[in-house]
């Protein structure tokens, strides 16, 4: 039976979502819809968006309607660098969304897993951003990449500080041509960055690109390959590639940085990865890790179509008993969860799969569909 989409598909998935977190453990963090701008001020670049709506708070200070939720989380949590803190969240921010040209309300939902972070929370949050994006859609990917490997390699190329960051967004890019004009502007041979080009290349199933990586890197980046694969190991990867063009931001950034795709969206639905750089420029000691959902990009899947806007149309007229007619809505919705639309009148184009009639001398079944 075909009935209404009556919860949006954001909060279908908010549901099972909260609901997978919980089952790990995971605690929910609330917290305000502002904080004061100068957070997001000292943090622009860790921000999905920099456009940030501000308004001045009864004491004289600039606040700011959120933009994103884990600066707030790590403001606002206790220092633990010597156990760990799991929460997650469903919270409303307030940003231009991608693709759009005005503000937005969005809905955004994720964890984030605190303190003394080992290899165990890394890959648990691994699995559960695998199984966030299985219950968005059963076609997705989890692109995985590594920033302590990237850096290694970045490392044998004697280049700049604004070469390597050029570097860093030719990788992101998969723009081996630039990569080569770099290397040539800052008078270094073409060749002393073939082991960064071939890491570009370097996409697909973590057992296949992980063989190649041991036999591709040097000697410096062997303990952070070994370190990866044991992540990547102890986690099912059916659906996972490792892909070094997932690059985010080096001065916040470090190891193990994700992006999640679902087909049908041209653009990643999930982001995340390890931030222990932030932790440190937020005066903090512990690490960290987690991933953000942005559930306002589920618009642009196709919800399923419904043939009927209301199963059963129960039409009754002026002569029947009010309690008699409540009663009946009453009964009729209870054997009927697929939903129950009492009018005086059927307005048009409304479509429906059984029609009812209610008259002073009881119910009626006409023999109608309205699609």
């Amino acid at each position: 039976m075909n009935t209404p989409a009556i919860i949006k598909q954001d909060e279908r998935a908010i549901f099972a979502l909260r609901s997978l977190y919980r089952s790990f453990g995971y605690s929910q963090f609330k917290m305000s819809k502002f904080e004061e701008y100068d957070l997001y001020v000292r943090n622009k670049s860790f921000l999905v968006s920099d456009h940030i709506i501000t308004f001045t708070d009864t004491n004289g200070k600039l606040m700011a309607l959120k933009p994103d939720v884990t600066l707030s989380i790590v403001k606002n949590s206790k220092d633990t660098p010597d156990s760990v803190q799991k929460v997650y969240y469903d919270e409303n921010v307030y940003r231009v969304s991608a693709g759009r040209d005005a503000y937005r309300e969005i809905m955004q939902a994720g964890l984030e897993c605190i303190g003394a972070v080992d290899n165990y929370c890394i890959a648990e949050v691994l699995t559960l951003a695998v199984k966030s994006l299985s219950l968005i859609s059963p076609d997705f990917v989890l692109d995985v990449s590594h920033l302590g490997i990237l850096s290694a390699v970045l490392d044998s190329i004697p280049v700049s500080l604004g070469g390597r960051a050029a570097l860093v967004r030719c990788v992101g890019e998969k723009n081996l041509h630039g990569i080569d004009e770099i290397c040539i502007s800052e008078g270094i041979d073409p060749k002393e960055a073939d082991a960064l080009k071939a890491l570009v290349g370097s996409y697909g199933a973590p057992a296949d690109v992980i063989t190649k990586l041991e036999k591709l890197l040097d000697e410096a980046a062997q303990p952070l390959i070994k370190e990866f694969s044991e992540i990547l190991s102890a986690i099912p990867t059916e659906h996972i590639r490792i892909d070094f063009s997932v690059v985010n931001d080096l001065g916040y950034y470090n190891g193990i940085v994700f992006g999640g795709f679902v087909r049908g969206i041209p653009q990643s639905i999930l982001s995340g990865g390890q931030y222990d750089n932030l932790m440190k420029k937020m005066g903090r000691r512990s690490r960290a890790i987690g991933f953000a959902l942005y559930l306002d990009l589920l618009e642009e899947l196709e919800e399923p179509r419904n043939d009927y806007d209301v199963d059963t149309v129960l039409l009754y007229d002026g002569t029947v008993d009010l309690s008699l007619l409540t009663a009946t809505v009453s009964e009729l919705t209870q054997k009927n969860d697929a939903g129950v639309l009492a009018l005086r009148s059927i307005p048009k184009k409304l479509r429906y799969r059984t029609l009812l009639k209610l008259t002073a001398k009881g119910l009626e079944t006409a023999d109608e569909t309205h699609a």
